[in-house]
């Protein structure tokens, strides 16, 4: 039955950033589908802990601005669950300063999460999977601004363009051991991020009125789109990053 090919059953996540927003949906997604889910956080996930329940989540409270707790995290992932399947790198951050006078701490700060610390968790969740002999499913959160230029982000701009690069040469080198590695660039999404845009009304009525769906976008929006690029059901997709924005890259 095509429906069995979106179930997660018996599958093991790291989801990072899952204490709140995008991260947060996507655990309790995967949790609904079958699946156990690492979540991985600075501060407790306590809710999305209280949502999903002790045996189906587990927190890993670790600064993911440093690459230094990678192992720590692949580590009490397969001490806690046995094996990993699936891994989402949805944590990042954004800083906004004119680009004339953006600060290198301001740069860097955003590239050692956004991309640093992205691709060397995915090269030692992938490793593992190589362990275990069994492919897996590798999901980076991109952005409308690996396809766009941005005002004021230059670094996160930076971050979420080389994010659909690595995507690409990732799922090329991969592909041939069973890992699928791609995508999803959500569009305009009501998250912590986000909430300077939202409170500024003249930039949020410019937002609106571009997209065609009329609304600014939540994290159940990306549920579906997560459960599909982490199933059987997408096991021929490698490589591509799939916007999930409302419809606004095609206005």
């Amino acid at each position: 039955m095509i429906l069995d090919q979106f179930s997660l059953k018996g599958k093991v996540a790291i989801v990072t950033g899952s204490n709140t927003g995008l991260g947060q949906g996507i655990s309790r997604a995967f949790v609904e589908a079958g699946a156990k889910v690492a979540g991985v956080s600075r501060r407790p996930s306590t809710e999305t802990e209280e949502m999903l329940g002790k045996d189906n989540f587990y927190n890993i409270i670790a600064d993911l601005s440093s690459v230094a707790v990678i192992p720590e995290v692949v580590g009490k992932t397969i001490s806690r669950f046995g094996r990993v399947d699936i891994l989402v790198n949805n944590a990042g951050i954004i800083k906004r300063q004119d680009s004339i006078e953006f600060s290198e701490e301001n740069w860097d700060s955003v590239i050692n999460v956004n991309l640093k610390t992205v691709f060397f968790l995915t090269q030692a969740v992938a490793q593992q999977f190589l362990k275990q002999n069994s492919g897996g499913k590798i999901i980076n959160i991109a952005s409308m601004l690996s396809y766009q230029g941005g005002i004021r982000v230059p670094s996160y701009t930076a971050s979420k363009s080389a994010i659909r690069g690595i995507t690409m040469t990732l799922a090329n080198e991969w592909a041939k051991y069973g890992i699928n590695v791609n995508a999803i660039a959500p569009g305009y999404m009501v998250t912590n991020n986000t909430q300077a845009l939202r409170q500024d009304e003249e930039r949020s009525a410019d937002i609106l009125a571009r997209i065609p769906a009329g609304r600014w976008g939540t994290p159940a929006d990306l549920e579906g789109a997560a459960v599909f690029l982490a199933s059987a059901a997408s096991d021929y997709v490698n490589g591509f990053t799939l916007a999930v924005d409302g419809g606004w890259l095609g206005r």
